[in-house]
């Protein structure tokens, strides 16, 4: 399915370029560079490090008043207008990927600062930067205390912000919120392990209260005042939720253009709603025929101790590894770590009283899918080897779609090329991925198009999905709504342009299509999206052309507004 093949009604969705709305808004730009283009590729390296350099200032954009965010979109506009005169049809094919790749990162920067609004919209925003101070080991000095002190007067400062910027919240981020500050998230990956989790951001300002009494009681007022003002931040949402109802998602429209410009998926929202039903179809199929396949098979237990769990991860990087090396699946380099223990755990061993969430279901039953796309060769050797990329433009970028989609793709593609042979009740828990993977595509494009709430969305998820718990269901639903649009389907269709970039380059090469090849190309292009990396490893441009008929945001805000 393409833009031009769209599903829903037989409607074409059409990317419409209008005039501008502002003096300095960027106008229509197409492959064939305007004869006043005269940038160079010199200057597209010149420019990104520029923009990359002004986006981490050491100010944090989000955390401006509304006045100096406008102020900050008008240099973002001037940044756009020195792209805009670059001859970028003169350029060969992988700084063409490069200019584009520039485009989509300035134009995701403009919708934040125009559409997400997160300083204006978004309690969690301000919350989140409040939460991890507290997982500090006391008794802390020198540089150390000087950035806990930091923080604790960071988190006064920010509940005033909070309540002076809040003026668009939307129900659920407002729910959301209050949960989060009075409640465990149920999940904690990444929080410090206690038997009895702290309840929510208020209970770890607590908890670190309590470690101070004993261990370093100087800090007590400092951590008091902090803690008092989360508090009434809690108190001025409760006051105020009744009045938080603006929308949550950025309605259809909006998340198509973003999909387009930003993501650079050639699909609608439409589309992938529709691809994202099949996919759900297809894995709940392919899961019960493996569940009739090892039916004769003993089930697979849960690990019974945190020895027994490293043990089986021991073993299943080791597999894994020697998998990649004598299946000549890709290229590992070698300043990957050789030990799994240095790059660290992804599903760390925790016991709660409810038993292991849907996480830790799979992983603690055997951690090979999840080791395959959160360890080696997926997320953390992924990071590893983006952030040894020294590319003038691609170190800078880290695209979710590339990253998660790859990621997805590690876990059916080594079950196709026989991995799991000797693991075969695994393979379930590779379709279960899959399901909720799939689930949440549907999940995600709902949410943002505003037709259905989080607690919906985790019903949803939580009827498609064994295992589904609510906190794990409630959390990924919270990432994916807060985050800019496409983040959640953005494992499955991801996933999808990985197969069809390995489907176009093995029609291309036939019997020259060497796999290990194919991998070390598209990890070599970096953390693009795939269908600039398609572009550039096969030179088809049926996608890369709609890309090219470009649409400003401006110029779509000024198409909605009429």
């Amino acid at each position: 399915m393409t833009r031009t093949s769209n599903s829903r009604q037989g409607r074409l969705f059409k990317i419409i370029t209008t005039g501008a709305v502002v003096a300095l808004v960027l106008s229509h730009l197409s492959v064939a560079a305007s004869p006043a283009a005269k940038g160079d590729y010199a200057s597209l390296i010149r420019l990104t490090e520029q923009f990359f350099a002004w986006k981490s200032d050491g100010s944090d954009p989000l955390e401006r008043s509304a006045e100096q965010a406008a102020s900050h979109l008008q240099d973002l506009k001037r940044l756009q207008l020195r792209l805009k005169n670059m001859a970028a049809a003169d350029w060969q094919r992988a700084e063409q990927v490069d200019y584009l790749a520039l485009r989509s990162a300035m134009d995701e920067h403009d919708f934040m600062l125009q559409i997400s609004k997160p300083w204006e919209r978004d309690p969690g925003f301000y919350i989140d930067r409040m939460l991890r101070l507290t997982f500090v080991d006391l008794p802390v000095t020198g540089d150390a205390l000087k950035k806990l002190q930091v923080g604790l007067r960071s988190t006064v400062s920010l509940v005033e912000r909070a309540k002076r910027n809040l003026n668009n919240v939307p129900a659920d981020f407002a729910a959301l919120a209050i949960h989060n500050l009075t409640q465990a998230d149920g999940v904690g990956h990444g929080h410090p392990y206690r038997s009895d989790p702290p309840a929510g951001v208020i209970g770890w300002y607590e908890d670190l209260l309590q470690r101070a009494r004993g261990s370093q009681p100087e800090l007590l007022s400092e951590i008091e005042l902090a803690r008092d003002k989360v508090k009434n931040l809690h108190a001025w949402l409760l006051k105020n939720q009744a009045t938080m109802t603006a929308k949550a998602g950025v309605g259809e429209e909006l998340l198509d253009w973003y999909l387009m410009q930003v993501k650079f998926m050639p699909y609608s929202s439409d589309d992938i709603e529709a691809l994202g039903q099949r996919e759900l179809e297809r894995t709940w199929a392919f899961y019960a025929l493996e569940q009739h396949r090892n039916r004769k098979l003993p089930q697979l237990t849960l690990a019974t101790s945190q020895q027994q769990y490293e043990a089986r991860i021991a073993a299943v990087d080791r597999d894994i590894r020697n998998f990649i090396k004598t299946e000549e699946f890709m290229t590992l380099p070698d300043y990957v770590p050789h030990d799994f223990r240095e790059i660290g755990f992804n599903v760390p061993w925790i016991e709660r009283d409810g038993g292991p969430n849907y996480w830790e279901q799979i992983q603690y039953r055997d951690p090979s899918p999840d080791h395959w796309h959160a360890h080696i060769p997926g997320h953390k050797v992924d990071a590893i080897m983006l952030n040894t990329n020294e590319h003038p433009i691609r170190k800078y970028f880290r695209d979710g779609g590339r990253m998660e989609g790859w990621a997805l793709y590690l876990e059916e593609a080594p079950l196709q090329l026989g991995f799991y042979e000797t693991r075969p009740r695994v393979r379930e828990l590779i379709y279960n991925f899959g399901i909720f993977r799939a689930a949440r595509t549907l999940g995600d494009i709902r949410l943002q198009r505003n037709q259905i709430s989080i607690s919906e969305a985790v019903t949803f998820w939580r009827s498609k999905t064994p295992w589904l718990d609510a906190n794990v269901a409630r959390v990924d639903a919270e990432i994916y709504l807060r985050r800019p649009p496409g983040y959640g389907l953005g494992y499955t269709v991801g996933s999808f342009q990985m197969y069809k970039l390995l489907a176009d380059r093995k029609q291309q090469l036939r019997d020259k299509f060497v796999l290990r090849e194919f991998h070390d190309q598209v990890m070599a292009a970096g953390g693009i999206p795939f269908a600039l990396i398609r572009y550039e490893i096969t030179g088809l441009d049926d996608e890369v052309q709609q890309f090219w008929d470009y649409q400003s945001l401006d110029a779509k805000l000024a198409e909605l507004s009429r």
